[in-house]
């Protein structure tokens, strides 16, 4: 079928028909991760889905008619992931905290963001690696990660380095924080604020302050939640940069500010006026993870193993110096502003 401009035309059934193969492994890959998650709760659905996608991608038998629909599923999931996003957060929670905490947070992702990228300068990793690492460990880890790859040039296998590696030192840091807060001097809900400032994903903040009780647990999330209002404000910084250094032509340029993240903050104003139940925010959370976990279950799907462990041991060095980055500057904040 030919439309007026002499090219075929697409009728909505075969798209349909051509995208059902690889949404079918999305749904699939997805229930997996989800499941993941409940059973090892200090591993977070979205690092599961981005793991067991690259699992099923690299498999010789996958069918090449699955990459129209991984492809969609990567693109169109991933924004309506983090448009639902901004319902968790209300902007009275964070004034909530006071002005110390709010300047501690805004700091900490200031420094960690942009020290991590000079870090990656220094060990000579990929611009696109190091611009991800820097969002997930300052921001919140998988979640930020799948926000910024839209607007960065990057390698697939980059977000998927990115997402190890805030899987590996958030993994290490729910050991770390209780360990070190008692040897530093901070009292329980101090120790709450630090893992909110430092750990990466929730789940690893709410695993990293649960020892030291439930009010260093609330403290912590909030703390955490703060962080996340930087992600709109940081996609947006980035995005700009890439649009001023990218190619002439328009087509291939970022937007000015990606609809999705405009998308966010309308989420957030929503929130904030308090105008939805309790049970819809819960069932936002669960949607919002589910459409996380589905976009990357599709981008682990294009990753190919042998390039990302050839990105290994740069990596990991530049994953350690900005743990230890994020978690000392997020100290020092505490005792000058906390």
């Amino acid at each position: 079928m030919m439309n007026p401009g002499g090219t075929t035309a697409t009728s909505p059934a075969s798209a349909a028909h051509r995208l059902l193969p690889g949404l079918t492994c999305v749904v699939a890959g997805t229930g997996a991760a989800y499941a993941v998650a409940l059973l090892l709760p200090g591993l977070s659905a979205l690092t599961a889905a981005v793991v067991l996608g690259a699992c099923v991608g690299n498999l010789p038998v996958l069918p090449a008619a699955m990459r129209p629909g991984l492809q969609w599923a990567t693109r169109r999931l991933l924004r309506a992931g983090v448009v639902l996003l901004g319902l968790q957060l209300a902007v009275e929670h964070v004034l909530d905290l006071g002005t110390g905490p709010v300047l501690a947070v805004a700091l900490t992702v200031a420094i960690s963001f942009l020290g991590t990228l000079g870090l990656g300068r220094l060990l000579g990793v990929s611009r696109g690696l190091a611009v991800l690492v820097a969002t997930g460990f300052s921001i919140c880890g998988a979640s930020a990660i799948a926000a910024m790859e839209s607007v960065v040039r990057r390698e697939d296998e980059d977000v998927a380095t990115a997402i190890a590696l805030v899987t590996v030192y958030g993994g290490l840091a729910i050991v770390a924080v209780p360990l070190c807060g008692p040897l530093l001097g901070l009292t329980g809900v101090e120790q709450g604020a630090w893992a909110g400032l430092s750990v990466h994903e929730v789940a690893q903040v709410v695993a990293a302050a649960s020892p030291a009780g439930a009010a260093a647990v609330a403290t912590a999330a909030v703390v955490k939640l703060s962080r996340v209002v930087v992600l709109a404000p940081m996609v947006a910084g980035v995005s700009l940069a890439e649009r001023r250094n990218a190619p002439p032509r328009r087509d291939r340029r970022p937007p000015l500010v990606p609809l999705f993240v405009l998308g966010f903050l309308a989420m957030v104003a929503v929130r904030t006026l308090g105008v939805l139940p309790e049970p819809v925010l819960d069932a936002s959370r669960t949607v919002t993870t589910l459409l996380l976990a589905g976009a990357l279950f599709g981008l682990g799907c294009s990753v190919r193993i042998g390039a990302l462990l050839r990105t290994g041991p740069r990596a990991l060095l530049l994953g350690l110096l900005s743990t230890l980055l994020v978690g000392l500057t997020a100290f020092a904040m505490l005792r000058l502003l906390g």
